[in-house]
């Protein structure tokens, strides 16, 4: 694997984790200061680096089994620090967030397989 890889999947999952958080500010016509997006982003943001604990995750971080893990560890544990620090933690909220995390964190592994499958079946006909 080239060496690169691991930091371009962090920040790739750290760039849909702030979307995320983006998103889901101006949904709420929060305002868009960059101190209240960093403020929402920051328990998801803890919990994506947590994620590299996990083996799939390290040996393999754009494939689709290390975003499973890297969505459920960062659903569940973005989500029990932002209770932690709010006090509370709705269900509507919960549903909202996992699923959108979900689509934003598997959603560029998948761009990303197909984009390299495509470079892989061209380089082919190339030789």
């Amino acid at each position: 694997m080239n060496s690169r890889i691991p930091v371009l999947a962090l920040a790739a999952d750290a760039v849909a984790v702030v979307v995320f958080a983006a998103v889901g500010r101006s949904t709420h016509a929060e305002p868009g200061d960059l101190l209240g997006l960093l403020t929402a982003a920051a328990p998801f943001l803890v919990a994506v680096l947590a994620s590299r604990a996990f083996p799939p995750v390290r040996l393999a971080p754009t494939s689709l089994r290390a975003g499973l893990v890297v969505v459920g560890v960062t659903a569940a544990g973005g989500l029990l620090l932002r209770a932690a620090v709010t006090g509370r933690l709705p269900l509507t909220f919960v549903l909202v967030a996992t699923a959108s995390l979900a689509v934003l964190l598997l959603g560029w592994r998948g761009l990303s397989a197909l984009v390299a499958r495509r470079v892989a079946r061209h380089r082919a006909r190339l030789h």
